[in-house]
């Protein structure tokens, strides 16, 4: 509690080198609150300015928290190709309406190598016709990777878009077997 005897939001972060680079993991007394991509000092440093305001609270640098080490550990299995599924505990705060619905649709429903397009998604959340809102859902997922984002397609078999960058998609999707590995 602070001096005024309400509680503290406590955010703990670190950075974990992956198969697809460097990933900033954020964690709140609630669970994972955020994951970005391509954790350069740069980006972490920005992303962590924008927890700070969002949950108002100073993160703080702690590789060994109790509150990061099952995500730190489960994610360091799904990129060695041990672990298909993500039995985490989720900070949602970051994310509301419409695009807090779809992603926890998307968490729920679409398994490890599979894939759907961002219309169908659109239906399944009672919303047929917003495939446009789906992609700007997928967009500001603030827990990609555990939150699948990647496994959002267009229709037509294109890749779609991807906040972490079009070759980091095309490389989570190849782990899951939905894409072939690349030749070099």
């Amino acid at each position: 509690m602070d001096s005024e005897g309400r509680y503290e939001q406590r955010v703990v972060w670190a950075v974990v080198d992956t198969g697809v680079g460097p990933l900033l993991l954020a964690a709140t007394g609630q669970g994972l609150v955020n994951v970005v991509f391509h954790a350069t000092d740069e980006v972490r440093d920005k992303a962590l300015e924008r927890l700070a305001s969002r949950l108002g609270a100073e993160p703080v640098e702690e590789p060994g928290s109790p509150l990061l080490a099952e995500a730190i550990r489960q994610l360091g299995a799904y990129f060695a190709g041990e672990r298909h599924s993500f039995e985490l505990p989720l900070d949602w705060s970051l994310i509301s309406g419409f695009n807090r619905e779809v992603l926890r649709e998307l968490a729920t429903t679409v398994p490890f190598g599979t894939v759907v397009g961002y219309g169908d998604l659109a239906s399944r959340v009672g919303q047929p016709g917003a495939a446009q809102a789906v992609g700007m859902a997928m967009g500001a997922n603030p827990l990609p990777v555990v939150v699948p984002c990647h496994r959002v397609v267009e229709s037509g078999g294109g890749i779609g878009g991807f906040g972490g960058g079009l070759e980091t998609k095309r490389r989570l999707l190849a782990l899951e077997g939905v894409l072939p590995e690349p030749l070099f």
